[in-house]
């Protein structure tokens, strides 16, 4: 059992993930909306560095290192997806573009 400020970090430690949590959900909007494969993209991204900070601040809130695990799976997850998708070429929008120009 925790006792004086020890629990007075781990609800905080708790708070703030609600928090991030949250703000992670209105991001959602940008994913739905777009308007482009990039703006889906920077949205996913937060998705992912979102729950990287929750996984660290839930596990620093009730002390359990394998979240801290899986916190650093999703970081590499995410560079990967990040990789990806500029690499192939999602994020171009080139056939938008070559519509366009032959108008």
């Amino acid at each position: 059992m925790r006792w004086g400020a020890e629990a007075t970090m781990a609800e905080f430690f708790l708070a703030s993930s609600g928090f991030v949590l949250a703000m992670v959900a209105v991001g959602l909007i940008r994913v739905l909306r777009g308007p482009a494969n990039a703006d889906r993209m920077m949205a996913t991204q937060l998705f992912g560095t979102g729950g990287i900070a929750v996984l660290l601040l839930i596990a620093a809130a009730v002390d359990v290192t394998a979240l801290v695990d899986v916190a650093l799976v999703m970081a590499l997850l995410a560079a990967f997806a990040a990789v990806a998708f500029v690499i192939g070429g999602a994020g171009s929008d080139a056939p938008h573009r070559e519509a366009v120009d032959r108008s």
